[in-house]
């Protein structure tokens, strides 16, 4: 994140007094405890409709639901069901739902499982660290163990019924964790498959970048690590750092979680770009040495078994900008050129997407959303994208550089429903002055300052719908806050969404129009999720726990809507899961 002058601002949603809570015994009593039933492969394969048992609920990462009692005809009739506060401090977790039991990793380094029919706590388990960074986008169930990551490095599984700590697994770091001034992080959730946990590594200013490990389910041991940067004696991409040694390479933040395809074995990850970009702004211009800074801004397919790579596709090589391409991938079949084909397709910042071939990583197509202005074409084969002149930096003047470098999109995921091949993307439109100076981030000698799109209405933000079926654009419902939570989508014909304003809302996916909304009087922070128990339909979002990301954007909103800023509001409420229902 580059430097901005509403730092202080922004960090001041996070960096809130810490709440300290003892963890609970469980309560053997717990009828939802005693009846809970283990999670098999089949389950996560096929989830039943009254759970959500991962990150995006499947591993084609839709974020979409079957469920259908809360529909477009009566949504106007949510209202708040039960509701239970949270710990104070950052985040941007997904609860998980099994069996009427739910999970949420709590900032602070808490895990909270409750009744999901009511909140009421079944037991709690807090880790003891030192590093009291608490945000994560989840945690992950299998069998009769809940997986929990932490920002100290450690995985560790507990029985979902006592609590007890089954295996701790601490991940190692090939350097220092302050090495460059930059951390390591467990940001992302895990991804089961098989008898593996698939966990992705942050790495923010660290040498040697970031990397994937592989976890035997069972034991808690390391099988594997795929490293995101590669290494000068790699066959494969170890020429495109221009020359610089391995302590001088950094990059490949796997911080978002990855999908999987149990019939390719294929596990799908992003990765972020570097931010130490000076060295690889101008391609040195030697034979078998490239500026590409492979493996960043790339979709990796893994298998999960041995983390051997079976294919790579760098959608932006020599990120100068930020805008990295480190987002969910989403898995479904799509006719392309009168062909039915297995696809994976993604977004970066730049909120334009790459489809690609699952099985073999052969570009097919891009759709783009309209909010960039740095790739001027696209080639139809490879999908190299050819740059304006204005897409590398320039230490003599000033240009307008779209989107800002927090990006037209950031880790608000898009919901897509396979039935209707209607895609719902969350969008932020607004650009950045890219000018001679220093940033605090990037190293290439030019400072970005957020600024309003030159055609902005005053409206910065944008739910966007695309129809995979045609690869074009649909429907776009646009607000003056951007969202600030990932879309979940139902097949009630309703997309929720939560925004800056502190309004979470429930959208018509025929048509974009808002069928209800409830003011929460903080900023909706988390993954929404939908579940039923009991035969009736759930709709859950926390806030009040806003990730940085989140606290940026809403210092830099409030500045460009000046006298206006009454329309984002002062968050007030302490920090809540909500949990909505209809009478």
């Amino acid at each position: 994140m580059p430097n901005f002058t509403h730092r202080a601002l922004a960090l001041a949603f996070v960096l809130m007094p810490l709440q300290h809570t003892i963890a609970q015994s469980p309560d053997p009593t717990s009828e939802l405890l005693q009846n809970y039933t283990s999670v098999s492969n089949d389950m996560l394969a096929s989830p039943a409709e009254n759970d959500w048992l991962m990150w995006r609920r499947t591993y084609d990462v839709s974020g979409h639901s079957s469920l259908d009692q809360i529909s477009s005809e009566n949504v106007n009739n949510l209202e708040l069901a039960w509701s239970i506060p949270l710990g104070q401090g950052g985040n941007m977790t997904t609860p998980l739902v099994h069996d009427g039991v739910m999970f949420i990793a709590d900032t602070n380094n808490m895990l909270r499982v409750l009744d999901a029919r009511s909140g009421q706590e079944l037991w709690t388990y807090k880790h003891e660290s030192e590093n009291l960074d608490g945000r994560r986008i989840g945690i992950a169930l299998h069998g009769d163990l809940v997986i929990v990551p932490h920002n100290d490095l450690t995985v560790v599984a507990l029985d979902v019924r006592t609590g007890k700590v089954a295996w701790e697994h601490p991940v190692s770091t090939p350097v220092d964790k302050d090495n460059a001034g930059g951390y390591y992080s467990l940001r992302s959730a895990p991804v089961i498959a098989g008898n593996t946990v698939i966990q992705g590594v942050g790495a923010t200013m660290v040498s040697e970048g970031g990397f994937i490990v592989g976890i035997d389910l069972i034991s808690g041991a390391e099988k594997w690590r795929f490293h995101t940067v590669a290494r000068p004696e790699d066959s494969v991409g170890g020429g495109t750092w221009n020359n610089l040694p391995l302590a001088a390479r950094s990059g490949g933040s796997v911080w978002i979680p990855g999908s999987y395809d149990p019939e390719l074995n294929l596990v799908y990850f992003g990765t972020a770009p570097t931010y130490d970009t000076g060295p690889l702004v101008a391609n040195l211009g030697l034979n078998g040495v490239s500026n590409s800074a492979l493996y960043t801004n790339t979709t990796l397919a893994l298998r999960p078994e041995t983390g051997e790579l079976i294919w790579h596709f760098q959608h932006m090589p020599n990120d100068q900008w930020d805008l990295d391409w480190v987002y969910e991938r989403h898995i479904n079949e799509l006719e392309i050129n009168g062909e039915t084909r297995k696809v994976v397709f993604t977004a970066g910042k730049m909120a334009l997407y790459d489809v690609l071939d699952a099985a073999t990583g052969q570009y097919l197509k891009s759709i783009d959303t309209g909010v960039q202005n740095l790739i001027a074409d696209i080639n139809p084969v490879t999908g190299e994208k050819i740059l304006f002149p204005h897409a590398t930096p320039n230490k003599e003047t000033s240009h307008l550089v779209c989107p800002y470098a927090l990006g037209g999109r950031n880790w608000q995921s898009a919901a897509f429903n396979a039935n209707t091949n209607m895609l719902i993307l969350p969008l932020s439109e607004m650009c950045m002055m890219a000018s001679p100076g220093e940033s605090n981030l990037l190293s290439s000698g030019i400072t970005l300052t957020p600024e309003p799109r030159p055609d902005t209405d005053g409206n910065y933000g944008r739910l966007q719908a695309i129809d995979m079926k045609t690869m074009e654009l649909s429907w776009s419902h646009r607000e003056i806050t951007p969202p600030a939570t990932p879309v979940l989508s139902t097949d009630g014909d309703i997309a929720f969404a939560g925004f800056l304003d502190q309004t979470f809302k429930a959208i018509d996916t025929n048509t974009g129009d808002v069928l209800w909304q409830e003011s929460i009087a903080h900023i909706p922070s988390s993954f929404p999720i939908t579940y039923a128990v009991d035969g009736k339909q759930y709709v859950a979002i926390i806030r009040g726990q806003p990730s940085r990301f989140t606290g940026s954007l809403y210092a830099i909103i409030s500045e460009f809507l000046g006298d206006n800023k009454d329309a984002i509001g002062i968050p007030s409420a302490q920090p809540a899961v909500l949990v909505y229902a209809l009478p």
